[in-house]
């Protein structure tokens, strides 16, 4: 694999091809990696996949004309090439006041080892194994009714990269990521269910067993069987931990720079505003160790920072990009590429307390399609999951659409859980919401 030195050798030629061309300013990313995928089905090798992958941009400015090129070649010709490319792109583009690099008092002057490469030296045959597990601790959870399997899939992955602009500014670091995952179908009077569980990771070692993972998915899958039907009506829904996370990412959204100068957010001006119920409380975390979204600076070289985003339901602060920050008449919050491991405080409350203190409503263990309006809030998913009687979970149901507003649903969040899946770039436990508009299908 190449090392950080030649790929800050790369970026620093590019750059100097750029000053050669006149550009008043530019930016270079070069990055390099590679990765093994091992997938098996009903016992048996099904796909062996390689990845070798490398790349360079290169973003020039001429004033506040902007242009950009990439390349998968490291030759110096085809880095001329891109260059020249980019320079020309910039030639023709109308000027736009906001473009530019990040200042240079923002750059990071430090760059912390955050922990984040962990090489895994697998072979084929060994990820065989280790899917072939994952996978018969599924098939064995109910082999009567476990009747068919996706498969199981291991894959790592690992990559370098640098960023580099003519502020001076080069960094970048090593990184690796992976993953074991396990999906299978079950059949019962007539009627098949499928389900899946996965688990990530910076380093090998803190993921989840292969067999814990394909135990998982096997009961899952299993404990589908047998939907039923449910009235329509407005019930309090839990959204199971990994679902959760879809209901921050879409706060994130509504607050990032994008969005809001383009107006299609259903969170304008609301700085320092009440967006959320008291109990919500984000905090943006860049530099954990081992995070899946950590990083000592964002895109454009600016140091990340922590910081709280939310606060007792209170906007801290928005998602922004130098560009985006410009557009605002605001600074940059170091999110250019987006935000980084935000984690969500539970309200020291279990699963089975948010189901006690639902007492009767909707569980949702998976979700379809994409219902969200980003301009007006307004929210509607196809859903599946489990009706809750008196805290126990009575029964499965599918073929439903849950409905609200994104604003209602922050105001209405109840009840945090303590069960975060641990390492994710949004750690965050089951959510109950007071009341949504349930649906049957």
């Amino acid at each position: 694999m190449m090392n950080q030195d030649v790929l800050k050798q790369i970026s620093e030629d590019a750059l100097k091809v750029a000053k050669l061309a006149g550009a008043s300013a530019a930016e270079v990313d070069v990055s390099f990696g590679t990765g093994q995928t091992v997938s098996v089905r009903k016992g048996e090798t099904e796909n062996i996949e390689y990845n070798r992958d490398k790349g360079i941009s290169i973003t020039v400015f001429f004033g506040h004309k902007k242009g950009y090129a990439s390349s998968s070649d490291f030759s110096p010709q085809a880095i001329k090439d891109t260059v020249e490319a980019a320079c020309n792109i910039a030639k023709f583009t109308a000027e736009d006041p906001f473009c530019g690099l990040a200042d240079a008092s923002l750059m990071t002057q430090k760059i912390p080892d955050l922990n984040l490469y962990h090489p895994w030296t697998l072979t084929v045959e060994d990820a065989g194994e280790l899917a072939k597990r994952c996978e018969a601790a599924a098939l064995a959870v109910d082999k009567k009714r476990i009747t068919n399997s996706e498969g199981a899939s291991v894959s790592t992955s690992e990559g370098q990269f640098v960023y580099a602009n003519t502020h001076g500014f080069s960094g970048g670091y090593p990184s690796s990521r992976h993953s074991i995952s396990c999906s299978v179908i079950a059949e019962a009077a007539g009627a098949m269910q499928r389900d899946y569980w996965y688990s990530s990771a910076r380093d090998a070692n803190d993921m989840r067993t292969a067999e814990y993972v394909g135990q998982l998915a096997g009961e899952r899958t299993v404990r589908r069987l047998g939907a039923r039907a449910i009235k329509t009506g407005q019930y309090p829904v839990l959204f199971e931990a990994p679902l959760a996370s879809g209901i921050i990412s879409s706060l994130v959204s509504a607050i990032s720079g994008g969005n809001l100068y383009r107006k299609s957010s259903f969170l304008l001006d609301s700085l320092g505003q009440k967006v959320a119920s008291s109990l919500l409380n984000i905090e943006e975390l860049p530099h954990l160790e081992k995070g899946l979204a950590s990083s000592p600076f964002d895109n454009e070289g600016v140091i990340s920072t922590p910081r709280m985003l939310v606060e007792n339901g209170v906007l801290q602060g928005y998602v922004l990009s130098s560009y985006s920050a410009r557009k605002l008449g605001l600074q940059t919050t170091g999110n250019a590429g987006g935000a980084h491991n935000l984690v969500i405080q539970h309200t020291q409350q279990s699963f089975a307390d948010l189901l006690a203190m639902m007492g009767t409503g909707l569980l949702v263990t998976e979700l379809l399609g994409h219902g969200l309006n980003m301009v007006t809030g307004d929210y509607s998913r196809g859903a599946a999951g489990f009706w809750v009687e008196n805290g126990v979970i009575a029964y499965p149901v599918e073929e439903i659409t849950i409905a609200s507003n994104m604003k209602d649903m922050l105001s209405q969040i109840i009840a945090i859980a303590d069960d975060a899946i641990k390492p994710s770039s949004k750690q965050t436990g089951s959510i109950l919401i007071e009341k949504m508009t349930v649906a049957a299908g």
